[in-house]
């Protein structure tokens, strides 16, 4: 057996080469050709459909989620790519943060119905360590997901990412509900699940045959489940079934986009259930980080934004950068204390922030934006203009307050963002503001 990767710690990855598969897709029955890249940091795993016009793109998150029966999709405007979660599980298991996977048809190759060639390729070609880290989630509070008899319960974790998965499938021979748990890891993930083929119910074959589905399925992917037990194959191991679905559960977790730290209870969870809590994973995330409470190991400290920075105290208004999106966009926190120097002066009897200077927040975290990518060093941020400023709240001493910019348009010698500042999650000022950038 092919040697696993390395757990991941800290770092974002990505492939160390190409590597390629064709096979033809498990619900739709064509044959499709699936070309896996390396990718840059912060680029993610984004699909490519080259067999389309302009070769759309559309990424592997829960933004683009397309719901389909019984298999995970994603769309973005003309990009439709279906059956992605046997791929994304081996990249979320193995850590792969950033890769490009070129298809030139709409569903993933369905291979043996496993992920078990996906995931032998990945371990054999190895990966690259990138200079970004990786976006982290620890789990502090419990989630629980439930849809009558489907549930997913995900508590706090010390040792990384652990599942179990309770199963009820048909047949006697799997004896009533079957159940399977593991610390994910590569080697765990390569030895336990990846193997784990997909499965249908004899009953359920005509069902899917009306809904179009499963003209990819045979004895050669698909394991057969009727009243006495599995047909046409044997198990590769006894408790496939249960297995497989864990292995769904982690391809459609590769949507939340984080290094997950948690200790996750499913119980008969399918695709839908699985989206509906990596949607609420990410939702706690957001709260996380709108309160100060989740700070990203991909900021700067204060150090470093006074070595990027030429400001300087009293005028220096963004104390920690909590997180870049590349080149496109960055949060920052401005910690508002009484002892400000503008207090004294502004409304001393009812403190309030001057709205003039949650503008200037906006442009230096602008300034931290542009000037980390390396064409701009040595150069100065010029404000010249501001549009569509609006204030909505007062902000008053013990908040604190959230800056976040996003790149609207960046050139050589000039840039231009959407700046908002926000406290506990409620917007209080936002502005579009244009730079351009002159020699030091």
């Amino acid at each position: 057996m092919a040697d696993v990767l390395p757990e991941a710690q800290g770092c974002q990855k990505t492939l160390k080469e190409d590597l390629s598969f064709r096979g033809i897709g498990l619900h739709n029955g064509e044959e499709c050709e699936a070309r896996l890249k390396p990718a840059p940091p912060d680029t993610g795993l984004v699909f490519v459909r080259t067999d389309l016009e302009g070769c759309p793109e559309v990424r592997a998150s829960w933004k683009h989620l397309d719901p389909r029966e019984r298999r995970s999709a994603l769309r973005d405007g003309p990009a439709q790519v279906s059956t992605v979660e046997h791929l994304l599980a081996c990249f979320f298991a193995f850590g792969i943060d950033n890769a490009r996977i070129e298809l030139n048809g709409e569903e993933v190759p369905g291979m043996d119905g496993s992920a078990l060639p996906f995931a032998e390729a990945i371990a054999a070609a190895g990966s690259v360590d990138l200079k970004a880290e990786r976006r982290r989630l620890d789990l502090v509070d419990p989630i629980f997901i439930r849809d009558g008899e489907v549930s997913i319960v995900a508590l706090p974790s010390e040792e990384g990412l652990s599942i179990q998965y309770h199963l009820a499938p048909p047949g006697p021979s799997v004896n009533g509900i079957q159940s399977f748990g593991l610390r994910l890891t590569p080697e765990s993930f390569l030895a336990e699940i990846a193997p784990a083929r997909t499965f249908v119910a004899k009953h359920e074959i005509e069902v899917l045959k009306e809904a179009g589905l499963g003209k990819g399925a045979g004895p050669e992917n698909t394991i057969l489940l009727g009243p006495d037990g599995p047909e046409h194959d044997s198990l590769r191991f006894p408790d496939e079934p249960v297995r497989h679905k864990v292995l769904d559960l982690c391809g459609d977790l590769a949507l939340s986009g984080v290094d997950l730290t948690a200790h996750i209870i499913a119980t008969r969870s399918g695709h839908r259930t699985n989206h509906a809590f990596v949607r609420e994973l990410v939702e706690r995330k957001r709260k996380m980080e709108e309160e100060g409470f989740l700070v990203r190991d991909s900021g700067m400290n204060i150090r470093d934004i006074l070595d990027l920075l030429p400001h300087r105290y009293p005028f220096l208004l963004v104390d920690r950068v909590l997180e870049f999106e590349g080149y496109q966009r960055a949060v920052g926190i401005k910690n508002v204390t009484f002892n400000e120097p503008f207090f004294t002066g502004h409304w001393p009897g009812q403190p309030i922030m001057p709205g003039v200077l949650q503008l200037e927040a906006m442009a230096q975290m602008a300034g931290i934006l542009l000037f980390r990518k390396l064409e701009n060093t040595g150069k100065l941020a010029v404000l010249w203009s501001i549009d569509k400023v609006k204030f909505r709240g007062a902000v008053v001493p013990g908040d604190q307050l959230r800056i976040e910019v996003e790149t609207i348009r960046s050139r050589p010698g000039m840039g231009h963002v959407m700046g908002r500042c926000k406290v506990a999650g409620k917007l209080v000022s936002e502005a579009q503001l244009k730079f351009t950038l002159v020699d030091a």
